[in-house]
């Protein structure tokens, strides 16, 4: 396999992943949201932030990998290459997965937290946030290491 494919697999399995994650994020987010919203419409504006926070690592995940395409090495690139390129972007495709999945079950526990007492909502948004520090994080790392190629 050259370098191009390589490079290629990890920038799009980037967005992958990371797409996956915030859709399960969200789908937990969503349920959570509705479930609230069934017994009290008037929560929407308390629960809506909660629900969208998974769905920020998606982005990084997209922004990584358009990024990562000013990376992809010529046709015929030795492996070496390839292999950078998907070493960079790696932090964001493991990262962005598995803190979207678990950043949505955080949410779901501040929703439903604002289902009993909906006055405590600006502070349960430090929890799920918690979790987006380390999706920052790896977004931080690929970047850096996307301009160390």
């Amino acid at each position: 396999m050259d370098g191009q494919v390589i490079a290629i697999l990890g920038i799009a399995l980037c967005a992958i992943t990371c797409g996956i994650g915030s859709a399960l994020g969200l789908k937990f987010t969503g349920s959570a949201a509705a479930g609230v919203m069934a017994e009290d419409p008037k929560k929407f504006s308390r629960i809506i932030v909660v629900v969208l926070l998974p769905a920020t690592q998606g982005l990084y995940g997209l922004l990584i990998s358009f990024m990562g395409l000013s990376y992809i090495p010529q046709t015929g690139a030795a492996a070496s290459e390839g292999w950078a390129v998907f070493g960079a972007v790696l932090p964001m495709l493991i990262v962005g997965l598995v803190s979207a999945i678990l950043q949505g079950q955080t949410s779901v526990a501040a929703i439903n937290a604002v289902a009993k007492r909906s006055e405590i909502s600006g502070k349960l948004i430090m929890f799920p946030a918690m979790v987006e520090t380390y999706a920052l994080l790896a977004l931080v790392v690929s970047i850096l290491l996307l301009q160390a190629l």
